[in-house]
């Protein structure tokens, strides 16, 4: 297994006049159908050290997220995660839907009791896509592999990828001709021969079935009605 993530940067950042550091990812930003979610973990100076098996969730089973969720709730001070739904992210663009999740779970967070407003908030990746939908500025930090490296971001990612996942199974015994409860909204082949021949469903981002390298895909399959 890869090395485990830590507290070195939320350290530091306490260390700098945080009070909270709030760690978040995303899950979904690249399937076809179905929610964006933005996990948001929320941790003190005073948190312990993270849970042993804890790693970003796309280097772990499925198995193995289901044994680590529940320690990442007991070890940070609270969770949450916010939602973007398939119209959003067709009238928007994922990044502002992005950050519309992302402010869902920081509003959630915020009547858990957590103090938003004097947190860090830790973002994975080099783009702050948060800040441009925020009423109130807080104090945005950004970090390439945070998910791999800081134990909060990990721990945000576990949660909304267990999160995700769970919304995509309810939605698949819904629509079972796409197959969710296996491919989660991605665009397998699978997937894709279900949309040629079913059409999209409610549930799927119309936008992105609609570009280019989309269509291309979709051309392969006989009797698209995209």
């Amino acid at each position: 297994m890869s090395a485990a993530p830590t507290l070195e940067l939320e350290r530091e950042l306490f260390a700098s006049g945080a009070d909270v550091v709030i760690g978040c990812d995303e899950v979904g930003r690249g399937a076809i159908a179905g929610v964006v979610a933005v996990g948001a973990c929320a941790i003190v100076p005073q948190t312990d050290a993270p849970p042993e098996r804890l790693r970003d969730s796309k280097l772990l089973s499925p198995a193995r997220r289901a044994e680590v969720e529940p320690a990442v709730r007991a070890w940070a001070t609270a969770v949450a995660v916010g939602e973007a739904g398939p119209d959003e992210i067709d009238a928007h663009g994922i990044v502002v839907a992005l950050g519309l999740a992302a402010r869902r779970a920081l509003v959630a967070l915020h009547e858990a009791g957590v103090d938003v407003g004097r947190s860090a908030v830790l973002l994975d990746g080099s783009h702050d896509w948060l800040t441009p939908v925020l009423t109130s500025p807080l104090r945005i930090v950004t970090r390439v592999k945070a998910d791999r490296d800081c134990a909060s971001v990990a721990a945000a990612s576990v949660v909304a990828k267990r999160h995700r996942d769970a919304l995509m199974v309810a939605d698949h015994d819904q629509w079972p001709a796409y197959g969710w409860s296996g491919n989660k909204g991605y665009g397998s082949a699978a997937h894709l021969a279900a949309v040629a021949e079913h059409g999209p469903s409610p549930r799927h981002r119309i936008t992105w079935l609609r570009q280019p390298s989309m269509l291309d895909e979709l051309d392969r399959v006989p009797g698209t009605t995209v």
